[in-house]
């Protein structure tokens, strides 16, 4: 039996981005002045920050602010009950990387092709969407893959509706009684968030403490998406020397809101060669929490090339 929604594609979305929109990424995720590359437009190898892609579904080509709850309620999902953006946090993000993307988009088409791969009902707690969006290059009639996103989108209080509930989610806990190979911390401050959204992810649930308060958060919260490319850079950073090149794929599970403020805290574990890869390519899990509460980010797990000057193993 199908599952309700699934196979649904939203029309295709054109993208667009300028060095200053990789500049203003880099920076909102904590990049570094020893990271020029990811901060100074004249660096000989300026270059975007991996997960970039992450944020052109919600900016699109503009570069104004837009009206969140518009856009992202605009399209209804067929043989699903209308769902209410004013009440949804991300769920779990994983993109998988081909090739790099250039530092501008101008002169070429780039799209995101969106399709749903279900949408499962959890009971009164919410309702799970979960979508496939492929970043490609549009080239006469031949779409190059950049990257490729999977997510799922947690719809707080909006279950019930007798739909499926869908397949247990894989887990990939970090190895027992071990202590981490590294340690990353974060700090944020109260204006954390509020830059973070001028990539173009303008839901209030980060600016303004009205939504927050209604979810039951307290007022406003972080973007997981924030927690989820903070980590990244962490990640990146301490075990692949800031090279784009050497992170071939990144996914976490957003376990907790995040107030701004609270300083973020990674340990990280290296589990070892990845089956089908080349030499060099590892395994890594990783748990982000709050210094001194919740877990954030759970079920981390990337997969990184990590050259000799990277962390030394422990295994």
């Amino acid at each position: 039996m199908a599952l309700p929604g699934a196979g649904f594609e939203y029309p295709e979305v054109e993208v667009t981005w300028f060095k200053r929109d990789l500049l203003l990424f880099a920076n909102s995720i904590g990049c570094k002045a020893d990271e020029l590359h990811f901060l100074y437009e004249l660096h000989p190898k300026f270059c975007a920050f991996p997960t970039y892609p992450i944020i052109l579904p919600f900016k699109h080509k503009d570069q104004e602010v837009i009206d969140f709850y518009s856009r992202t309620n605009a399209i209804p999902i067929p043989g699903v009950p209308k769902l209410d953006s004013k009440r949804v946090v991300d769920g779990q993000r994983k993109i998988e990387f081909r090739r790099q993307i250039p530092t501008s988009s101008n002169g070429r088409q780039f799209l995101i092709k969106s399709k749903v791969l279900g949408v499962y009902d959890k009971g009164k707690s919410g309702t799970v969407v979960e979508t496939e969006q492929i970043l490609v290059e549009r080239i006469g009639s031949k779409d190059i893959i950049y990257c490729r996103a999977v997510g799922s989108g947690f719809y707080v209080g909006q279950g019930g509706w007798g739909g499926p509930k869908g397949p247990q989610t894989e887990s990939f806990p970090p190895p027992a009684n071990r202590l981490p190979d590294a340690t990353y911390a974060h700090p944020t401050n109260a204006e954390s968030a509020l830059l973070y959204r001028l990539n173009g992810d303008y839901n209030p649930l980060h600016a303004t403490p009205e939504p927050g308060a209604k979810m039951g958060f307290g007022g406003a919260i972080m973007h997981g998406l924030f927690s989820w490319n903070t980590t990244a850079h962490g990640i990146l950073k301490t075990l692949g020397d800031s090279d784009p090149a050497n992170l071939k794929e990144f996914q976490a599970r957003f376990a907790s809101p995040v107030k701004p403020g609270d300083i973020l805290e990674t340990d990280i574990w290296r589990v070892g060669k990845v089956d089908g890869y080349a030499e060099g390519w590892e395994e890594v899990r990783f748990v982000t929490k709050v210094k001194g509460g919740k877990v954030c980010l759970s079920n981390g797990k990337a997969i990184i090339k990590i050259p000799r000057s990277g962390l030394t193993s422990k295994l």
